[in-house]
């Protein structure tokens, strides 16, 4: 793994997604489909730096164009290393993102799972480790082909389990584990 030292806060950003996803998302199977797509790369690594909506949400449809046009990428994550720090104000991005792939006609071929350093679940206690299931070390949007979920989720046994399991690791796991996981990914 890089060293950030010397590295922009580009690269920095996706160096950090990059070790997130393979220490948390895969290394603890929170998502049993992930894997195959790291090993095979065809993961795109998206970064936003800008801060305003509208020009995020015009970024966001070039990606959603992106991905529509190559189809050797099964998935996109589009980071926003300098905008919707707070998490309410991300919150604003997801469902601008949401209705844009509604408005676009992409309802039915792509969907967004949603990850932040502060995700909080609704109605759920912020020091609830169940959070980290969605806590990421920058906001990030995870734009994901319907098909290959369909095709995946066809194959997995009892798919409905895997919110349930990852929740249930995540709290024997503690908020300790994590923070000092994602400390550790943050300072590399």
């Amino acid at each position: 793994m890089e060293s950030s030292v010397g590295i922009s806060m580009d690269n920095r950003a996706i160096v950090t997604t990059k070790a997130w996803l393979e220490e948390v998302i895969v290394g603890l199977n929170f998502c049993p489909f992930a894997k195959k797509e790291l090993v095979n790369d065809t993961i795109h690594y998206h970064l936003c730096s800008d801060t305003k909506l509208s020009t995020v949400i015009d970024d966001f449809v070039e990606q959603c164009h992106y991905l529509e046009k190559n189809p050797e990428i099964e998935t996109s994550l589009l980071i926003y290393d300098k905008g919707f720090l707070q998490f309410e104000r991300y919150l604003d991005l997801l469902d601008a993102a949401n209705d844009k792939l509604y408005q676009l006609g992409y309802e039915g071929d792509f969907q967004l799972a949603s990850f932040h350093p502060d995700y909080c679940f609704e109605g759920e206690n912020y020091e609830d480790a169940a959070n980290y299931t969605n806590r990421s070390p920058w906001p990030t949007l995870h734009l994901i082909r319907e098909s290959s979920i369909e095709k995946v989720l066809k194959t997995y046994k009892s798919p409905e389990d895997i919110p349930v399991n990852n929740i249930e690791l995540a709290r024997v796991k503690g908020n300790d584990y994590f923070a000092n996981l994602l400390k550790n990914i943050n300072q590399n």
